[in-house]
């Protein structure tokens, strides 16, 4: 099995004043050439945006976006539907960026800090369609037991929010003392593992709130929680840049 550790306070940081981010991968202004991505996840952010602020409308394109809303209230509009839509703490929003979208990404509360994570993931196939879609995921489905929040959209999982790469994004919630296993989709995959909260061992390893650990060339890894935790699975296909 291949590891890579990623503590928290090796990230990337920036602040903005109204925004204040996290990168697990460079992004931005800032570059690290040991840490461009873990397969195909391609970036990794941790952000707190200050109410009322955000990002005014912006181009992507050819880039699978993930946003997992942790605190506060997102909202969030683009060229395909151009209203505002909410997506609060309990729901996952993904977008195909594909041929080319424009969106904006606000803080919606006046008087509170939104938290969340960013993720992008590098499609299998260029020029797909843009597409946007949002699911409310219940948190007590992952007590205990691998919740599916994202995969393929070839997967049959309907469940599941969908996009263009052969992905399994998924959360669990683990009480203290609980052992984990994780089973891989196939020996071409990883997984990056971000901690959201709490404390377990990974072998010898101790990995607290937002330490994060790219997992690869293994069938299987086991966790063992010695507080409650809270996980984040980002499980992708191995590929080159």
């Amino acid at each position: 099995m291949k590891t890579i550790i990623h503590k928290r306070d090796t990230r990337g940081f920036a602040n903005h004043g109204w925004l204040q981010a996290n990168h697990s991968f460079s992004f931005a202004g800032w570059y690290n050439p040991e840490r461009i991505h873990f397969g195909a996840l391609r970036v990794m952010n941790d952000d707190i945006i200050a109410p009322k602020m955000g990002f005014g409308t912006h181009p992507h394109d050819n880039m699978e976006i993930i946003t997992i809303p942790l605190k506060g209230v997102l909202k969030h509009r683009d060229n395909m539907h151009d209203v505002w839509e909410e997506v609060l703490p309990g729901e996952v929003q993904v977008m195909s960026a594909g041929t080319g979208v424009q969106h904006s990404e606000i803080n919606g509360s006046s008087t509170e800090y939104l938290s969340l994570f960013q993720i992008w993931i590098i499609p299998e196939e260029q020029g797909v369609a843009p597409r946007y879609d949002q699911k409310t995921f219940k948190a007590e489905n992952r007590n205990g037991k691998l919740q599916t929040l994202v995969t393929s959209i070839k997967d049959t999982d309907s469940n599941s929010l969908k996009i263009h790469q052969d992905v399994k994004i998924s959360r669990i919630d683990l009480n203290e003392g609980e052992v984990f296993n994780y089973n891989l989709k196939s020996k071409n995959h990883g997984v990056y593992v971000m901690n959201i909260s709490g404390k377990y061992n990974l072998g010898e390893t101790t990995l607290s709130s937002r330490d994060a650990v790219g997992i690869s060339e293994t069938d299987s890894f086991t966790v063992n929680t010695t507080e409650a935790t809270e996980l984040l699975f980002i499980e992708v296909p191995m590929i080159s840049l």
